[in-house]
This record gives C-alpha cells, structure tokens and sequence, in this order.
C-alpha cells in the first residue's frame, strides 16, 4: 500500500542527532549488514528510524512522532521512565559492569524488591538479559530435578533459542531447526483434561510451561479457574509448575501477575520486558526454595557473564520502586478497562465482517479480524497515521495492543480517534 506521512507533530531533533540528509541509509545499513528480510519490512513501513522516545511517543529521524501501543509488552512504564533513566545513568558512573568475584549489592537489592511483590515463597531470583534466557534458566533447573518431560500448550510462545524454541508451539519457527529438545508434549490451552492425559503418562517426570493469557497466541484469555486446575494437575502428577509472566507480569494484566486472580503459586515464575522499566533489557526466574535448590547449592550449575550485571539490576530495583511509588498497577487495572471498551466502540461498526472479536485483559488487547490480510493493512495504515501497535507472531489475524500505564487522557483519544480512522481505510480496501 503506498503510505502517506503521518498526521503527527514535528519536533526538532537533539543535539547530536543526524538529519535524515546526512546520514546514510538506513535501510541500505540493514540490507548489508542485518537482513535483507528487516531491510524490507523496514523499507514497507517507510524506511523510517526511531531515534528518541520518551513517555508514550517515540520519535523518528525524520521529524515525525509516533504514539506507542506496541513495543511487545516492554514499556509498561513508558519510554525511558524518569527514575529508572537516573538510576542506571547513577549505576553507570559507579560501576555498571561486575567482576563476577565478590559479591554485588545491587542485584541483591534488586530480588529483594522483586521477590516482595511474587506470590508468597517465591523468594529466589535468577537474573538474565531476556525472557528467552529465563525459559531456558527454568527448563534447566526442571532437568536438574530430573524432570525431563516437558508439556507446553499449543500456541504458546516462550522464546526462540533452542530450549525455549521447544516448547514455543509454532512449527514456522521450530521446522528450520528441527530436532529440539525431546520429549515435549504439546496440548490444548484452556484444555485442564488434556493436561492431565499429558500429566498420567508423563507421572513424577514433567515440567509444565503455561502463560496466564496467551500473549502471542493472540490474547488468548482462558476461563476463569483454568490456572488453579493447571496448578492441582501439577500437584497431582508430581510436576513442576512454570508459569511464564514475562509478558503478562509487572502489572501488564492490571495485576502484579496473571497467576493473582486465581491465587496461584507456581514452582516457578518468568519475568521480563516490563522488569527493564524501559531502559535496560532484563529478564529473572523466580523460584521457591524448593524447585530452587539445584542452582542454589551450586552457584556455577547455571551462571552468564551478563547475568544480574549491576546496571540492569539497578533498571530492575528502579522500576519496581517506581511501580509501588506511582501505582502502576492499579493505573493498569483502571486504565485497561478504558482502552478495551474504546477499542470495542470503535470496531463495533465492523463486528462480524472485518472484525471478529475484541478481547483484553488489563493493558493486554487483541482485535481478531476474519482474515490475515487485515492485520498488516491495518498495522500499516496505523503507522501511517502516527501510532505504533504489534502483530501477534502465534495469530497471525489478530493484531495486539500492549499500551503503557502512562497513558494519558489525550494520547487515548488520539489512539481511538487514529484507530476508527485506519479501520475505515482498511476496510474500504479490502472490499473496494
């Protein structure tokens, strides 16, 4: 589609940032020295970079401003929250890097302010730098009590390095590097019978992965009780229980973590994207004392050089200080709401043609239209018109908000208005 530039205010870009005529290509950089697969995708989303952000806006070398409802769940906080901003700006002219020698304060600071916001007895945290690295800290440590079964849930998404790869169930990404881990186990979300066939042969010798809302899977909410009979199954079958939040947790579904509702206590909890405040990429697998024991014996068993590094400890401490300071939580589970019943109004007019079905929980909303193509006309003609939203990589016809907790009045009635606009040029071209 050809697109034209967005609607949005211009802004004079700082000190030290190039003009587009002065720099070289960045599409051409990409197409050397990336990916020609990015380069494209780049070049269809019109060639433009981001070069600032602050908030709920992201700007652009060329002038432009996006208002930002992606970002994959990371900016719960916004982009580059204040006090997360200062405090790694502190950590960085202290001592940002460790000698992975002595012991560091920072990090345990930092499980300490996290592990007083998981469910009760989730009190020990392994640091990493990505959600993928937390799934494969926990797939370790169920190996490590001999649990080497592994049942995932169709459509869910866990990473994509080789061990997390295992148990994302979508052949697209897993084909290519194909054989995996063994011995997984696919079975239906939302499915507590089919868990536990899984489960019955599977006796004392499982590891479970599940997400309390399939984010990738395409907001895929479960009925009510589905985690506390997921948590009974486990109990039943001697399995351990690994709940993925690192895109549900941190306040994402208007909750600390999805397992909340149902007063769920995993063996074992991933967090990630909103842990880095929106600054630094950090990730942790929290566990009990229990399922723990391995890697707390043997400090070696499972270690990374970058691993609870002082300066993403430091965005780590931050951001939950911030988050208990201003409420994001609760922001999250007022402001959600709001945005689910906005979306709602706005696609009415096209329910049960264009659009199939709009769904959310807390600041984690899906619309589902009837046919892919949709999702990336609609992608395009949104970020032709200033606003930033995501795909969802395990459902491809739904296309997915994960706007932050820092949204204002305005910016919501911009994203509202923005979104009834990109759904009417979207719709007259695929029935035009």
């Amino acid at each position: 589609m050809t697109m034209s530039p967005p609607s949005t205010e211009s802004f004079t870009p700082p000190a030290g940032t190039a003009a587009p005529t002065d720099r070289p290509d960045v599409v051409d950089l990409y197409l050397k020295h990336i990916g020609s697969g990015r380069a494209v995708m780049g070049r269809v989303m019109g060639g433009m970079a981001e070069v600032r952000s602050e908030g709920t806006w992201i700007h652009t070398d060329d002038g432009r401003r996006f208002l930002d409802f992606g970002g994959y769940g990371v900016f719960i906080m916004g982009h580059r929250h204040p006090a997360v901003v200062e405090a790694v700006h502190r950590q960085i002219d202290t001592h940002p890097l460790a000698s992975r020698v002595l012991l560091e304060p920072v990090a345990a600071r930092a499980a300490q302010a996290l592990a007083a916001h998981t469910p009760p007895g989730l009190d020990y945290v392994h640091f990493v730098n990505s959600g993928t690295e937390a799934t494969e800290a926990a797939l370790k440590l169920a190996r490590a009590h001999g649990l080497t079964s592994v049942i995932t849930t169709r459509s869910g998404f866990h990473g994509k390095t080789l061990g997390a790869l295992s148990v994302t169930a979508n052949a697209t990404y897993q084909t290519p590097f194909q054989p995996l881990l063994p011995d997984v186990t696919q079975v239906a979300y939302d499915d507590p019978a089919d868990l536990e066939q899984a489960l019955a042969a599977r006796r004392d010798r499982a590891c479970v992965i599940v997400e309390p809302v399939q984010g990738e899977g395409g907001v895929r909410i479960p009925r009510p009780g589905y985690l506390g009979q997921v948590r009974a199954l486990c109990q039943a079958y001697g399995a351990m229980l690994v709940v993925d939040e690192i895109q549900t947790g941190m306040g994402r579904l208007g909750t600390w973590w999805g397992v909340d509702a149902e007063g769920v206590r995993p063996d074992v909890l991933l967090v990630g994207k909103g842990l880095s405040g929106g600054v630094v990429p950090v990730a942790a697998m929290v566990a009990t004392a229990d399922a723990y024991a391995p890697f707390s014996r043997d400090p070696y068993l499972h270690t990374s050089t970058f691993g609870a590094s002082p300066i993403a400890c430091a965005a780590a401490l931050a951001t939950v200080r911030a988050m208990e300071e201003e409420d994001t939580v609760a922001r999250a589970a007022a402001l959600g709401p709001r945005i689910l019943t906005g979306v709602r109004d706005v696609c009415a007019p096209y329910q049960g043609g264009l659009v199939r079905e709009v769904r959310g929980r807390g600041l984690l909303i899906g619309i589902e239209f009837a046919e892919e193509q949709a999702v990336g006309e609609l992608l395009l003609e949104l970020i032709s018109r200033g606003v930033l939203v995501n795909n969802s990589l395990n459902s491809t016809r739904v296309l997915r908000l994960t706007p932050p907790a820092v949204v204002d009045d305005s910016a919501l009635d911009l994203f509202l208005t923005t979104l009834g606009a990109a759904l009417r040029g979207t719709a007259d071209r695929m029935t035009g």
